[in-house]
């Protein structure tokens, strides 16, 4: 089992989180007001910004592994990715043609130079990408935010059947009520960095 439990974070910003579980194969959508807290929980959880607390994944604790381990197993995808090389192709060792395919994306485009590329391009490769490093879980914030409705489904669908395939836990921040009905296992609000 990889249940992904927050079983007590601290960190500036936020109230104190406790009990917060996404289990085995299941989604959690957050929701709430921008500014509420949403972004900050899931970069401590990532342990990408300060905090202190309790995080397991499974049976491992988030301080049983080194950072960088913790990020390989637990990913955090923002809702505007990073690229730090020219070329898409640099910032991945894989990228499955069938991934690439289902996000309607051809496989010239990990030829071309990042800054011709969208930003709803640029944020279906980031999806690619991190799946591509077989997470055993996935913190997703806004993964879609940047998207139409065609590719927003499309991209719904991957991380669904990714899913499925692996098992993963999806903690996934989302405004939209219509996706987290469709997505969505349970579903948490946050207001005013307090989870409700």
């Amino acid at each position: 089992m990889n249940d992904l439990l927050v079983e007590r974070l601290e960190r500036p910003g936020l109230a104190p989180v406790e009990g917060l579980a996404v289990p085995t194969g299941q989604t959690l959508c957050l929701h709430g007001p921008s500014g509420s807290g949403k972004t900050l929980l899931l970069r401590a959880i990532a342990d990408l910004d300060p905090n202190q607390g309790v995080v397991r994944l499974g049976h491992l604790r988030r301080d049983e592994v080194s950072a960088p381990e913790w990020r390989r197993r637990v990913i955090y995808v923002p809702p505007e990715s990073d690229w730090w090389e020219e070329r898409v192709a640099s910032h991945a060792p894989q990228w499955p043609p069938e991934w690439l395919s289902r996000l309607d994306l051809e496989p010239e485009i990990l030829q071309q130079p990042i800054r011709q590329l969208s930003t709803g391009e640029r944020q279906r490769l980031a999806i690619v990408r991190a799946l591509a490093r077989r997470p055993a879980a996935l913190l997703l914030d806004e993964p879609t935010a940047n998207l139409d409705e065609e590719n927003t489904r499309r991209v719904e669908g991957l991380l669904q059947n990714y899913q499925r395939q692996t098992n993963a836990p999806l903690l996934w921040v989302s405004h939209d009520p219509a996706q987290r009905e469709r997505v969505a296992d349970q579903s948490r609000a946050i207001v005013a960095g307090r989870l409700a």
